[in-house]
């Protein structure tokens, strides 16, 4: 008799976790792996934000928090969307969840009903298709290129659009391609929407300030967009937080008031003494971070200098994010060391195996010709890696 639900039978393992785990068994029979896979920043928390959590607990803050998140929390969030993002919000249109992945299902939960399209530009954040497939809708992947800077073009999302369509889910800067959508490539999007006045877009922004570009611009900036946009972002990237799992929205009112609903029935409010840190947080100035933005841009730089040296990897220059995901395709159909490449899949597990280099395969993304590269690791890890990677393949 099977036990388990058809659910969880049909949902995939995350491939970033999966490969990370892979990493620690190989590590643990003595393996020198190099970890390239997972999008977690190897700095540590600055310490101003440290200190405002120590406070909290010197301060007792140990009840249950409010559901959408503290008063406090979320007037300082909707202060850093007006002076980051240009956005206008009040407080019933935040809420404040573990994580920008709860965000996110959140959102899934409260919008999507059997059989909702959602359009997903590939390369997608790898949870983005098994959210929507959880929540029944049908993910539709519209295929980027290395070409278009694995970006959708307006002709892209007029073709995908049907009559049930629901959303489109994105992230500028882009994990796991890195890709910054500029003003006017959303308003080019935002004007195919203006005839779609039923379709709904998940801007995923947690990447804002790890970008390289002229600026980050976000679709709900549009006044004919507002009502439509569902602005996700948190602390996890630009400030080095990724354990302390805090995320949140910016959404028209009623679908905040619904992932408040949702939310409440699920995990009630976020932890608390990381909100009362991310208060600290939220009202810093982002120059306060700019010396991790400089590292990876240098970083980016390093990378993709290393791997232009490796015949057979195709790069774009990524503005954000930290992650490259350079184009390996044409490696398929050839044998390694007498492993046969067929696909992503085959080379980024033949790094693992041969260089002991974690990567992530691009058709977790739904990319089937690309891997994802972190580059959130040291220039001297980065440098063995890299090399490594170029000693296995020649």
């Amino acid at each position: 008799m099977n036990q388990l639900s058809d659910r969880i039978n049909n949902l995939s393992t995350s491939a970033t976790l999966a490969m990370a785990a892979r990493a620690r068994e190989l590590r643990s029979e003595g393996k020198d792996i190099i970890g390239l896979s997972l999008g977690e920043p190897d700095f540590n928390t600055p310490d101003f934000i440290k200190d405002a959590a120590i406070q909290a607990i010197n301060d007792d803050y140990n009840s249950y928090t409010p559901v959408d998140g503290y008063v406090e929390l979320k007037e300082a969030i909707i202060k850093k969307f007006k002076r980051d993002n240009g956005l206008e919000y009040t407080l019933p249109q935040i809420v404040v969840s573990t994580g920008a992945k709860q965000s996110l299902s959140n959102v899934a939960a409260a919008m999507i009903n059997p059989g909702d399209e959602v359009i997903l530009p590939c390369p997608y954040w790898v949870s983005y298709n098994d959210i929507v497939k959880l929540n029944e809708g049908v993910p539709v992947e519209v295929k980027t290129s290395i070409d278009t800077d694995f970006k959708m073009t307006a002709e892209q999302l007029e073709a995908a659009i049907t009559p049930k369509t629901k959303m489109i889910w994105f992230s500028s800067p882009c994990n796991p391609s890195g890709s910054v959508y500029s003003k006017a490539e959303l308003r080019a999007l935002a004007d195919v929407l203006q005839n779609h006045p039923q379709i709904y877009v998940v801007s995923d922004e947690i990447y804002e300030h790890i970008n390289f570009s002229e600026g980050h611009a976000s679709m709900a900036q549009f006044d004919d967009m507002y009502d439509r946009t569902i602005t996700v972002n948190g602390v996890s990237k630009a400030f080095a937080m990724t354990g302390w799992r805090i995320g949140f929205i910016g959404a028209p009112a009623p679908i905040a008031r619904a992932c408040n609903k949702m939310q409440g029935q699920v995990t009630s409010g976020a932890n608390c003494i990381a909100q009362r840190a991310v208060i600290t947080a939220m009202e810093a100035d982002p120059s306060t971070i700019t010396y991790m933005i400089d590292e990876f841009k240098t970083r980016r730089d390093l990378v993709l200098g290393l791997l232009n040296d490796i015949d057979g990897f195709k790069a774009n220059v990524p503005e954000g994010a930290f992650y490259v995901f350079p184009d390996i395709s044409s490696y398929f159909g050839k044998t390694l060391r007498g492993k046969t490449i067929n696909n992503a899949t085959d080379f980024s597990m033949y790094l693992l195996e041969e260089a002991l280099v974690a990567t992530v395969t691009g058709e977790a993304f739904g990319n089937p010709d690309c891997i994802r590269i972190s580059y959130a690791a040291s220039q001297e890890e980065l440098i063995e890696a890299i090399k490594r990677i170029k000693e296995s393949l020649s």
